[in-house]
Parts: C-alpha cells; sequence; structure tokens
C-alpha cells in the first residue's frame, strides 16, 4: 500500500483533485448565482454574487494555476512531449476556458458591487446588472464544455496525429 504513495501518484491525485475542485466550484457557483438571479430576491442576489466572488478567489483560481502546472509536472513524469497532438489540444480548449473565464471573473466582481449597493441603497438592480448575467451565462457555456473535452483528452489520450498531419 505504501508503495502506492509515490511522488507521480501524489502529483496525478492533486492534479485529479484539483480538476474537481475547478469543476466543482464552477458549477457550483453557477448554478447557485443563476438560481438567485432567477428568483430575483435582491437579498439573495448580493450574498451569493459575494460567495460566488469569494469562491473563484479561494477555489478557482489556485485550480486555475495548479492544473498547467501539475499537468507539466506528470508529462514530464511520463516522459510525454508537450507537443503530443492531445496535449496540444487540451492547453488549447485549457486557454479557450481561460479567455472565457477571466471576463466572468469581472463581471462577477461587477455584479456583486452592484448588488451590494442595490440592497444598501434599497433600490433595484440596474439594467446593466441584468446584461451582465446574460453575457456571464454565455461565457459560461464555452468555459464549461472546453474543459470538459479538455478532461476528456486528458483521461483518454486518443491518437490525434491523424489530424496534425
Amino acid at each position: 500500500m505504501l508503495e502506492d504513495f509515490t511522488a507521480y501518484n501524489l502529483l496525478k491525485w492533486s492534479h485529479i483533485l484539483s480538476a474537481f475542485l475547478l469543476f466543482g466550484t464552477g458549477l457550483g457557483s453557477a448554478f447557485y448565482r443563476w438560481m438567485a438571479d432567477r428568483v430575483g430576491d435582491l437579498h439573495a442576489q448580493a450574498v451569493t454574487a459575494r460567495h460566488v466572488v469569494l469562491a473563484d478567489y479561494l477555489f478557482t483560481t489556485p485550480t486555475v494555476i495548479y492544473q498547467p502546472v501539475s499537468g507539466y509536472l506528470l508529462l514530464r513524469e511520463l516522459g510525454l512531449p508537450l507537443s503530443e497532438p492531445w496535449v496540444v489540444a487540451s492547453f488549447g480548449l485549457y486557454i479557450l476556458a481561460g479567455i472565457c473565464w477571466l471576463p466572468v471573473v469581472y463581471l462577477q466582481i461587477q455584479m456583486r458591487d452592484m448588488a451590494i449597493k442595490a440592497l444598501d441603497t434599497g433600490t433595484t438592480l440596474p439594467a446593466a446588472y441584468h446584461q451582465k448575467a446574460r453575457l456571464w451565462f454565455w461565457l459560461g457555456w464555452p468555459a464549461f464544455l472546453a474543459l470538459v473535452a479538455a478532461v476528456w483528452l486528458m483521461v483518454a489520450k486518443p491518437d490525434l496525429s491523424t489530424l496534425w498531419s
């Protein structure tokens, strides 16, 4: 049993756990924020928006950083080149997800601030909040699907060399 605790296995386990945290936090945050907006209770929207931003800071950001680092270290341990087609594709999908995620973080912070201001001043949410919420929702889909595809590539490690020829 102790032989299972090799550096490689611990790295692999931490990489998988990090992916779980990335998916779980992202999907959970998206669900609760979307549901709070659907209900339309300003207090719930403000609290949920605050917690979503905090969850991104505490969980998503560290995993976003750790995933490519641990992935690179795993590739090195396995002796696989970065030019392996499934690796190139998975990193490309990860970058696509990041390109969508960065504006989502910015939008979440703006929506949080709008919701807190509306709650503190006893006003309704401005139209800009709802516009940002729609953009936030639609940016989340390509990011989520890109990560699903990247995880599939990492697990399946398909031979994509014919696509690269």
